[in-house]
């Protein structure tokens, strides 16, 4: 099947700096590919350049196969059968809501048309209403009928719910999805948020600094990060640090498998909070280790927290007085001072060399039980 929309090498460079450095990203008939990472890292760039309004220095754009951008070729952004989606939605505050959704089609029917894509959002009872009369969900939705009123084979939104408050945003992204994927489109979804990449994209291209630092399915990222960062960027982590020797890492929760790091690399053991074990002290004593969750390592209670669904426990541990947040489901809720010992699933961390070590060949996810 052919790509809707390619992105090819794509650099582009302002002032002297690299904005978006060497990217490639393909998108399909019906999956949204989110472009995510912090403010700064150039997803809005790459939007733009998507869309035609911005144009790269290097590399091409491809619609269907065919060049629309490259060094001789670049298609204006109205000839490009592209949707755009922003967050302040741009409606016209001085049309209705059908004319807002009407404007730009050419045909004799647009009215109908537009009554018609109202309904698909559930808002065609406000077609003769001003965007001022409305909600922000609800203008969120006739901007959304608005950029599919043309029929575009693809769809660009700019953080479109970072608007919206926290209760409205989950319902109105599933609906936005489920639509998009009704009409078969390409999305490329610009965000700085993991929750919502996770949410929404088939596809995950996570930006840093202009570059694409790992590119796949939401499962893949969370569950395989090329490096610390990436890690970090989905969810809390725990850092452990230890030391290669014979291609193990000496930690004080035991030895970690580094078999592409040299003896006396530093590394750093990564581990999520809800992949810590709690167990209670006996008398200075703990659990025995296990092939599964390695050593334990003992800490005394810092703080604990009831969160909802969940408790957060942060523990001072004995071996340098850092500290280390797990998880516990329901209410655990044990006193400041009170010793419990940590066990980490091995199965669960991941062990990468600390960074400006250029003795790595790749990261390592321990799966391998402790010695």
């Amino acid at each position: 099947m052919t790509p809707k929309l390619e992105l090819q090498n794509i650099t582009r460079i302002f002032d002297g700096v690299t904005v978006v450095d060497d990217l490639t990203i393909s998108l399909m008939p019906g999956q949204v590919t989110c472009l995510l990472g912090p403010s700064g890292c150039g997803k809005s760039t790459t939007l733009r350049i998507a869309a035609g309004v911005d144009q790269q220095n290097s590399g091409q754009v491809l619609l269907d196969g065919v060049i629309i951008s490259d060094d001789s070729v670049h298609l204006p952004p109205e000839r490009r059968s592209i949707g755009l989606m922003f967050q302040d939605f741009a409606l016209f505050p001085h049309l209705s809501v059908v004319d807002n959704v009407a404007f730009g089609l050419k045909s004799k029917g647009k009215r109908e048309v537009a009554l018609g894509l109202l309904d698909k959002v559930g808002l065609k009872h406000t077609a003769e209403r001003f965007p001022h009369q409305l909600s922000g969900g609800e203008q969120q939705r006739v901007a959304l009928a608005r950029a599919l009123a043309p029929n575009p084979a693809v769809m660009l939104m700019d953080e479109p719910f970072s608007g919206l408050d926290n209760r409205l945003r989950d319902g109105i992204r599933d609906d936005t999805l489920a639509i998009l994927k009704e009409m078969n489109t390409a999305v490329l979804l610009v965000t700085h948020e993991p929750e919502e990449a996770m949410r929404m994209a088939d596809n995950i291209a996570l930006m840093r600094a202009g570059k694409v630092v790992q590119y796949g399915a939401p499962y893949n990222l969370y569950n395989a990060p090329v490096d610390r960062k990436v890690a970090g960027f989905f969810s809390d982590i725990n850092v452990i640090h230890g030391v290669v020797q014979n291609m193990q890492a000496e930690t004080p929760f035991g030895q970690f498998f580094t078999p592409n790091l040299v003896d006396g690399a530093d590394v750093e053991i990564i581990v999520r909070p809800q992949h810590l074990k709690i167990d209670f002290d006996r008398q200075g004593k703990g659990p025995l280790p296990t092939p599964q969750d390695g050593v334990p390592a003992r800490g005394v209670i810092k703080r604990a927290r009831f969160m909802g669904n969940e408790s957060l426990v942060e523990l001072e541990m004995d071996y340098d007085k850092s500290v280390l947040s797990a998880t516990i489901p329901g209410v655990f809720l044990p006193s400041e001072g009170t010793p419990l010992w940590l066990s980490l699933r091995r199965d669960r961390c991941f062990v990468f060399p600390c960074e400006n070590q250029s003795i790595v060949k790749s990261p390592y996810m321990e799966k391998n039980s402790a010695d």
